[in-house]
């Protein structure tokens, strides 16, 4: 893997861990070997909805976090989640949830990313499309 893109995803791992949603869903957040971002959230009681699962805005955060933070090590400059189509297919009750992205496509002006997210027990619950838009705002300009 390219040393600058290594040094993007050390950066945005120290960005992750000063950002508040981290602390308000508890997420770890790391890259595989691969460079694909992982995030683990650990089950949460309140941030279920009024039956007892947890919400699906929620998995959604997750799905989002693992499409954005993949594609971003591979700019200079800050991107923006454009679209985000997400697919719940079951629900996840009292479980440690796991988000993968993977990079589908790199561009000049878009780039695109599918994740899943995974119950501690394997079960896929949600999988997603993101595309994201990349700014003209240098990563360097916080």
């Amino acid at each position: 893997m390219d040393v600058e893109i290594r040094e993007r995803m050390e950066k945005l791992i120290a960005f992750f861990d000063k950002a508040p949603i981290k602390k308000t869903f508890g997420m770890d957040f790391s890259y595989n070997e691969k460079g694909e971002a992982i995030f683990v959230m650990p089950y949460n009681p309140n941030l279920n909805h009024a039956l007892g699962g947890i919400h699906g805005g929620v998995i959604s955060t997750l799905l989002d976090n693992a499409g954005w933070f993949t594609v971003a090590p591979h700019y200079k400059t800050w991107i923006a989640t454009v679209d985000l189509n997400v697919q719940l297919l079951d629900h996840a009750k009292e479980t440690r949830l796991t988000a993968v992205g993977n990079l589908v496509r790199t561009g000049k002006r878009l780039a695109m990313a599918r994740m899943d997210v995974h119950t501690d027990e394997g079960e896929l619950i949600a999988t997603a499309t993101g595309t994201f838009s990349v700014t003209s705002v240098p990563i360097d300009s916080d």
